[in-house]
């Protein structure tokens, strides 16, 4: 018996039919990110995106388009296309032809917006392409013995830290950086929009500010301020903070309790790539970012806002 303050998850009645399908899709769960990075290397959405707002192409239209003779690319792309229809990355019309067959057509669905490069040059494609790169992929293949044996998967794969594989691997860092850099910078735009703690600021550290693409769009909008972008080696942030300093924290927010929400998938998918690939890394709900806060020496903690499930917490060197 659970006690009073035990909260019941009660799990939604389905059919076997419908527990079956989805089962099966679980089955295939690869299928969509790894077709999603085929497009995204192919520039499928931006092909689709640059005809113009509210066109629609035929898979033929769009591969005439690719450096490719090969007969079969219309069919093979009429297939992805329609997988990703399916997810409503695509939206997707019917045209019937002269002689009677039905021809699909394929537009822009909402979420390319953020699938195709904007006015700054970013998307998310790039995290996208990051996350399915091959290298990343192989820690997933030791994550079952990481959880019976202990270690970070993917050490396992690599004898080595991530960080540390990328001065191995020109490549890869290249992805990994504007995968990291993409992203960031997409966020941080949409949160100088209301959070306000950086006026009255006279220096900022970025701390793991990677590229500096970050520190450089804060500091286009608050000029005034003396910007450091501090990667390596590691140093005590609460040492080295004035007395009225603060250390300003954009990052995800688990819930206590897991739900179907796009919010909620969105932050445990991050937690479980943090799991394969990184010593240490972890997402956190509020509590444990308050009791992180606390625990390193900080008297005040708030959360002021959020952009695209990112949420802006301040570490307050003097309590509020």
């Amino acid at each position: 018996m659970g006690s009073s303050a035990e909260t019941q998850m009660t799990p939604t009645q389905v059919s076997d039919e419908e527990a079956n399908l989805f089962a099966m899709q679980l089955a295939s769960a690869s299928v969509l990110p790894m077709v999603l990075k085929s497009a995204l290397e192919l520039d499928l959405l931006e092909i689709i995106v640059k005809s113009g707002p509210g066109a629609s192409l035929s898979p033929a239209e769009i591969a005439a388009q690719l450096p490719t003779k090969n007969p079969e690319a219309p069919d093979m792309l009429d297939r992805i296309c329609r997988l990703l229809a399916s997810y409503s990355v695509l939206t997707c019309s019917l045209r019937t032809l002269p002689d009677g067959t039905v021809q699909r057509l394929y537009g822009a669905a909402p979420v390319c917006k953020f699938l195709t490069k904007n006015e700054d040059g970013v998307s998310i494609a790039a995290l996208a392409l990051m996350n399915q790169d091959k290298v990343l992929m192989e820690s997933w293949y030791h994550l079952k013995d990481a959880v019976l044996d202990g270690g970070i998967p993917f050490n396992k794969a690599y004898g080595m830290t991530a960080f540390e594989y990328h001065g191995t691997d020109p490549r890869f860092n290249k992805v990994f950086n504007k995968g990291m850099s993409d992203h960031s910078t997409i966020t941080m735009k949409k949160l100088l929009e209301s959070y306000t703690g950086f006026d009255g600021l006279k220096s900022l550290v970025d701390v793991g500010g990677g590229t500096g693409a970050v520190l450089s769009m804060i500091l286009s909008k608050h000029p005034s301020i003396k910007g450091i972008n501090f990667d390596l080696p590691h140093k005590n942030c609460y040492e080295a903070l004035p007395a009225n300093g603060k250390v300003i924290v954009c990052e995800c927010i688990l819930p206590v309790a897991p739900d179907s929400s796009l919010a909620t998938k969105n932050v445990v998918h991050i937690d479980c790539i943090m799991l394969a690939h990184n010593p240490g890394g972890k997402e956190r709900t509020q509590s444990e970012f308050e009791s992180l806060c606390k625990g390193a020496g900080f008297k005040g903690f708030r959360v002021l806002c959020s952009a695209f499930n990112t949420y802006v917490m301040e570490f307050l060197k003097t309590a509020a």
